[in-house]
């Protein structure tokens, strides 16, 4: 009886836990958010690592000193993939342009870049799910995503044979029950 209700209390908590996942995905994807998972300690205060954050899609025009962005930083920086930090100085490059500096909330000094955003648009951070982006980053290992497809399924599977397993030693004992009776 113990054994039973502790399965369905632990089956319980992990279809919450799946739910709440998929609905941490899902919901602001399907309202138009864009997730980003932070990698660094840069942002560590604000939105620490192993955080998603996101970010809804904004003209560039209204982007604010102090508005959190996600962008991909000049290549001459050494920086790959995408960077998330906070706007800390608007200005004008050479030609005139619209151009930005920014710094990581928990960095002594701001990013030693400018930049200008090429785009019409850009992702500003809108709020943040702390640590829920370990297990994104986790699904990209091909070893985990297996894991994380292959044991349920490996579980429906031992749950439908001992089904089959127990139905077929079920038919088994009305048929010897049966010959019995109809000896005696």
């Amino acid at each position: 009886m113990i054994v039973r209700r502790a399965k369905r209390a632990a089956s319980s908590v992990g279809l919450v836990a799946c739910f709440a996942l998929a609905g941490a995905i899902a919901i602001p994807a399907a309202l138009g958010y864009e997730r980003y998972v932070v990698t660094s300690g840069s942002m560590a205060g604000s939105y620490d690592r192993g955080s998603i954050v996101y970010a809804e899609r904004v003209p560039v025009d209204s982007l604010r000193v102090g508005d959190v962005i996600t962008y991909r930083p000049p290549g001459s920086t050494g920086h790959d993939g995408l960077l998330t930090h906070r706007i800390a100085w608007i200005g004008a490059d050479r030609g005139g342009r619209r151009a930005f500096r920014t710094k990581g909330d928990a960095n002594r000094v701001a990013d030693p870049w400018r930049f200008t955003l090429d785009r019409s648009t850009e992702a500003r951070a809108a709020f943040g799910i702390p640590y829920l982006g370990y297990g994104i980053s986790a699904l990209a290992i091909r070893e985990v995503r297996m894991l994380v497809i292959g044991l349920p399924a490996l579980l429906v599977a031992l749950a439908v044979l001992a089904r089959l397993w127990n139905g077929a030693g079920a038919e088994a004992r009305r048929r010897r029950e049966a010959a019995t009776a109809t000896e005696g």
